[in-house]
């Protein structure tokens, strides 16, 4: 029996890449279906509600990070003694709390800065307070996800790394 080469080879790091970027489109799915369960939201309208609150730059650093994170997830469980991949992970996960927090700061300037740009009368102070609303949104919903998503990405890379690497 002859063996036959593949006609189309992807090299390991893009196949770990694209398992990654499945596991974080079917997260996706789901995560819509539940906002439609939970808050009768279409997943139209639940996009553009998150777009509008948290712009474009937000979710798409997101993704990046938590993708290259999840990469490493899936390598380390084929081989947890990779070091490599080990510190990948953890810097991708480390930058999703960077992320995190740097649009919450964003978010808290820009409130506190629009506050400083306008007169605040008694006709102009429900404006005033939801704009600044507005601004705080965008700070703690970056929190909100962005943390708690980070700390589940390093858990899950220490814990795949720290398998027993049998010979």
């Amino acid at each position: 029996m002859t063996h036959r080469r593949p006609i189309f080879c992807v090299p390991p790091a893009w196949a770990d890449i694209a398992q990654a970027t499945a596991m974080l489109l079917g997260a996706a799915v789901l995560t819509l279906a539940g906002v439609q369960v939970l808050a009768g939201w279409s997943p139209t309208h639940a996009v553009e509600r998150a777009a509008s609150l948290v712009g474009l730059v937000f979710p798409s650093v997101f993704a990046a990070l938590t993708v290259a994170s999840a990469a490493s997830a899936v390598r380390l469980a084929r081989d947890p003694g990779n070091r490599r991949w080990r510190q990948i992970g953890l810097q991708a996960a480390s930058g999703v709390a960077t992320l995190a927090l740097t649009f919450t700061l964003l978010g808290i300037s820009l409130g506190i800065g629009g506050l400083a740009d306008r007169p605040l009368t008694p006709a102009s102070v429900q404006e005033v307070i939801g704009e600044l609303t507005g601004r705080f949104a965008l700070a703690f919903a970056t929190t909100v996800v962005g943390l708690p998503t980070a700390a589940g990405l390093r858990a899950l890379i220490l814990v795949l790394a720290s398998r027993e690497v049998r010979p």
